[in-house]
């Protein structure tokens, strides 16, 4: 059943958590809720989320790798500063023309003679040339350094270099001052002419922003230098303890990878094997380089610590048919095969069996990778797919979608090569509070009602459920403060995001999966330093409503605007969870819940987020600025305050229930 019925919340008793001023109690208004008018049940993948290779979303914020360019893409030449303000344009998704930092150049100083450090292509590691340190053997040292490490005072940290050549010793030293003690040096000695990869491990006896890794040579000789890396010893298979936690907090079901833009220019084969030996390159569509430690391994280890499913996207840009073919192949087919054989020689002889995969990002935009007009499009869509059902039959597929004549012509020419269509939305700033919420759930809105039309009007579709995959969903704007792309979210940004989910609950029967963009940094819903993660107001609003928001939506008769009202059973029915958003900078509501179809208990939780001001907010190591309150919910009986600028939701106890 099809229903556009509005979803309904509350927040109990007023909690005064902030100072905020509000006016003479306002009067009581009904709002009507039908608990036995059920909609189609709330897909889990829902409250799914998207991680991206850009900016810091994967690298310098999720996985735990501390040293830049550690496999040398950008040639050592001691040429200072490597990093340097970069000014992007005005627009609201390029950072609004707020300068931010990006690495330009090596991030290596030579130590000593400039002239006795070159770069080699001799035996390459990864692809790229390498350091080559000379040494005469003379007092004077050669060596590397790269600065601007994060340490903390009692801290292990493990890591490896890679080396080949000859000389009389090696010495890594981690650096936490400025003192002749306020280091520690491993010394490694019987260096052979070959590759060989040798364990690092060190306490920092300080706490520092500006620690150091040296690398120097010792004695007459020559050393090639292939790869170094650090990590806290407390990571995860890699990932940073503390990003996996709150990964954990926000407990999204679905993570879709690697892109995104990224994906139209990515070989998957590059993530593979030795991490020390894959190839770095230049990120095929954002600034910066991909290393490829993160691969697919390394992706499926991240799903299993946060016990979430992987969905994979497929280069249709600068990839073909064979490639996507492979990949499947690759995740899914037995050990047994080809690429079961490569995969476990990789280290994972059990298939993956990987169910979701998005073929192609955005191919619609000229700023993709092998774009191309739809018509031309849909006959690359319907080889891929072809070629990777031919795989495995089982795994679900997500066309490439994009509101009016795309997605009209994909549904219309390749339903029968999808299972989903996606769609992406994203929404700019606005210093009207109740306008910028209101954009969420308008844009989904258009959305849904553009698939219905779809529905009605493609005889292609006749029989055919083709389901939303909405896998990327965001505001997007404001500077670039953690990174290319990092912006910050707010408490007004948390409300539309709670409204958002509202509007996906109402059309449940369509909305298939949500995936919001991009987790960490990155336009995300987690924001990281260089040693503490934090939830942004976005986050905490997607962790509450993933936790204790129900499962199967029901009619709201009346909500008063400019509030967004939402409600659901549990999948039990045990209990009735109602939400409400209140955007209003300035004015609180007293609402009255009459509700039909169901009786519910007095009590039950109440659960309230909030701040101070709509840019309210949150950052790693600092006090919250947005956070959640849970008290009693009370008696049903008396009107439940709803504050100004808050998210408030009950979860009440169904009458019969223990």
């Amino acid at each position: 059943m099809h229903s556009r019925s509005l979803f309904l919340g509350v927040a109990g008793a007023a909690i005064a958590i902030f100072p905020i001023t509000v006016a003479a109690a306002p009067a009581v208004e009904e709002v009507a809720i039908d608990a036995a008018e059920v909609g189609a049940p709330i897909s889990p993948l829902l409250y799914g989320q998207f991680m991206e290779h850009v900016g810091r979303s994967v690298y310098g914020g999720s996985w735990a790798e501390m040293l830049e360019d550690r496999k040398f893409f950008y040639p050592v030449t001691g040429e200072a500063p490597a990093w340097e303000m970069f000014t992007p344009g005005m627009q609201p998704w390029d950072g609004e023309g707020h300068p931010y930092e990006l690495l330009m150049r090596s991030p290596w100083m030579i130590l000593g003679d400039k002239a006795a450090v070159t770069m080699s292509s001799e035996g390459a590691l990864a692809g790229s040339p390498v350091p080559v340190l000379k040494s005469g053997g003379g007092k004077t040292a050669t060596g590397l350094m790269q600065e601007r490490l994060a340490l903390q005072d009692g801290r292990d940290y493990v890591g490896r270099i890679v080396l080949a050549g000859a000389a009389a010793s090696i010495e890594v030293s981690l650096v936490w001052g400025g003192g002749a003690s306020a280091r520690q040096t491993i010394v490694i000695k019987n260096i052979r002419a070959t590759w060989q990869t040798i364990p690092l491990g060190f306490r920092s006896g300080a706490t520092t922003d500006n620690g150091r890794i040296e690398i120097v040579v010792r004695g007459a000789g020559a050393v090639r230098v292939g790869a170094v890396s650090l990590m806290p010893a407390d990571n995860l298979s890699g990932w940073r303890k503390d990003t996996v936690a709150r990964l954990r907090e926000l407990d999204a079901p679905v993570y879709r990878w690697p892109g995104g833009n990224f994906v139209s220019g990515y070989d998957w084969k590059d993530g593979l094997g030795d991490r020390d030996r894959r190839p770095s390159r230049k990120n095929p569509a954002w600034k910066g380089v991909e290393p490829n430690d993160v691969g697919l391994h390394e992706f499926m280890e991240l799903c299993h610590l946060i016990h979430a499913e992987p969905y994979i996207a497929i280069n249709t840009g600068t990839g073909d048919a064979r490639a996507a073919a492979e990949f499947v192949a690759y995740a899914n087919a037995g050990k047994d095969s080809p690429m079961g054989r490569l995969r476990a020689k990789n280290g994972h002889p059990a298939p993956f069996a990987v169910r979701l995969w998005a073929v192609g990002n955005e191919m619609y935009g000229e700023w993709q990778l092998g774009h191309m007009p739809v018509d031309q499009y849909v006959a690359k869509h319907r080889a891929i797919v072809d070629a990777m059902r031919a795989v495995d039959a089982k795994i679900q597929l997500v066309g490439v979608g994009a509101l009016g004549e795309w997605s009209r012509t994909m549904l219309a020419q390749a339903s029968s090569h999808m299972d989903f269509i996606s769609e992406h939305d994203y929404w700019h700033g606005s210093a009207d509070v109740i306008a910028h919420v209101a954009q969420a759930p308008e844009g989904i809105r258009r959305i849904a009602d553009a698939h219905r039309a779809y529905r009605r009007e493609l005889p292609a579709l006749a029989g055919k459920n083709v389901r939303i995959a909405f896998d990327e969903w965001n505001y997007w704007y404001g500077p670039f403060e953690y990174g290319e792309l990092g912006t910050r979210y707010f408490l007004k940004d948390g409300l539309g995001i709670a409204a958002g989910l509202h509007e996906l609950f109402r059309n449940s029967d369509i909305f298939y999966m949500a995936n919001y963009a991009q987790t960490v940094n990155v336009i995300g819903a987690i924001k990281t330093n260089s040693n503490a993660a934090e939830l942004e107001p976005t986050g905490l609003v997607l962790s509450l409503y993933r936790h204790h928001f129900g499962t199967l939506p029901v009619a709201v008769r009346s909500q008063p605007k400019p509030l967004d009202i939402s409600a659901a059973w549990t999948t039990d029915r045990a209990a009735l969870t109602l939400a409400v958003v209140n955007p209003d900078p300035a004015h609180a509501r007293r609402l009255h819940f009459i509700i039909a179809g169901a009786q519910v208990r007095d009590g039950g939780r109440r659960f309230l987020l909030t701040g101070a001001s709509p840019m309210a907010g949150n950052s790693p190591n600092q006090p919250r600025g947005v956070t959640i309150i849970e008290s009693p919910a009370g008696s049903m009986s008396d009107p439940v305050e709803i504050p100004p600028l808050s998210v408030s939701l009950l979860v009440l106890v169904a009458s019969g229930s223990p």
